[in-house]
């Protein structure tokens, strides 16, 4: 009964100094008999964990990540030539971007997925490298073994001096007229960064980068000149430029010395300049073709059809009376003058102050001045004589 009291007794005490123990053991180190790596930032930072620390080239490695942001797109890559403490030294040419995958994260922020392991261009030491595509800027590196693989030192540091973004990042300028009709648009990436370090920097390299959506920058080397010391500030400004007609979303990213500095959103305006410029054109185009088709119409046809046109539209009534009376034909009755028009005589007579020339009124042809009944032998007519008898009924 003792014996079994003092066991009881025992149980409690050894668990807790098991636990102890297991405490205070020191970390097991990396390609021992543990057959997972596990990497997880602090509370509230993304983590990646391994199902392996090595394999070889034709395998494959679960990655199994958490603490990412939700429905965020990631790009999974196995690096040469990094270490977790100086990330990937070498950019994306470090990596076999042949062989990443892509993966979105659940409503939770985790996700997993199976990456097939190939040698990447550069030597080990390698790493399992994860980066967010779009939005907040972030990513992880693991340490990662590929069998097979020669394994070189890493470069050393350019020197002591390290810069850091120390204000957030801007674009300064503005389209224009050009702009508006599918100019380059461009402006000026602007931030101000500091020397961390114990060694000035002179005339740093920068890299700015330019993607559209999902798809990886495009960077381009641009040398800032002069010289940040130890504990400095300095503002830098360089220019970004897109392709001619570029419209949409892009994304401007600062990198330097392999890391990521900044990130700046940058939308662009459609230049509707292009597209009311082909409407004109699809509207000048064919009016100016009708009018040269009617001119070469106008050229070619036959001469003799529009020099009758123009002989009938010459003949007037005027001058068809005058023949008639020339030729002793019946005329037409004379012209009414419109109301309101004054007849040409008395223009004239206004204009030389003389009496206007009486026209004779043309005689029937059935009339003549003798014959005419009650008229004088002159053509005039007279009034009957008081001496004259006058008849009456039948004499």
């Amino acid at each position: 009964m003792r014996a079994a009291a003092v066991a009881l007794l025992l149980v409690p005490l050894t668990g807790t100094a098991a636990v102890s123990v297991a405490a205070a053991a020191p970390p097991v180190p990396a390609g021992s008999v543990v057959s997972a790596v596990s990497v997880v930032s602090a509370a509230g930072k993304p983590g990646v964990e391994l199902s392996t620390s090595e394999a070889g080239t034709g395998g494959s490695v679960t990655v199994t990540g958490s603490g990412w942001r939700p429905r965020t797109l990631l790009m999974m890559l196995v690096c040469g030539q990094s270490v977790p403490s100086r990330g990937v030294i070498g950019g994306t040419n470090s990596c076999a971007n042949a062989e990443g995958r892509a993966v979105t994260t659940d409503a939770q922020g985790n996700f997993e997925r199976k990456l097939p392991v190939t040698e990447p261009p550069k030597p080990c030491p390698c790493v399992v490298h994860v980066a967010t595509v779009t939005g907040e800027q972030a990513a992880v590196d693991t340490v990662f073994m590929v069998a097979g693989h020669p394994v070189e030192p890493l470069p050393k540091e350019s020197g002591g001096g390290r810069l850091s973004v120390l204000t957030d990042t801007r674009l300064d300028g503005s389209g224009g007229l050009l702009t508006w009709f599918g100019a380059p648009p461009a402006r000026k990436l602007v931030l101000t960064v500091g020397n961390v370090g114990t060694a000035p920097v002179k005339d740093p390299v920068f890299q700015v980068g330019t993607s559209h959506g999902v798809f990886a920058p495009q960077w381009e080397e641009q040398q800032w000149r002069g010289t940040v010391a130890p504990g400095r500030k300095a503002l830098i400004s360089l220019p970004v430029e897109l392709a001619a007609g570029a419209h949409g979303d892009y994304t401007v990213s600062l990198r330097y010395d392999g890391k990521v500095l900044a990130e700046q959103p940058w939308g662009v305006g459609r230049p509707w300049g292009v597209t009311l410029f082909w409407i004109l054109l699809a509207v000048v185009v064919p009016a100016a073709v009708f009018r040269i088709g009617m001119a070469v119409v106008d050229r070619v046809r036959p001469r003799g059809s529009a020099r009758r046109t123009r002989r009938h539209r010459g003949l007037r009534p005027a001058g068809v009376i005058l023949r008639l009376r020339r030729r002793g034909g019946t005329p037409a009755p004379p012209s009414v003058p419109a109301p309101g028009s004054v007849p040409r005589a008395a223009k004239a007579a206004a204009a030389g102050n003389r009496a206007p020339k009486t026209s004779t009124t043309p005689t029937l042809p059935w009339f003549t001045p003798d014959s005419d009944p009650g008229g004088a032998a002159d053509g005039q007519l007279s009034a009957p004589q008081g001496n004259s008898p006058t008849t009456k009924g039948n004499t």
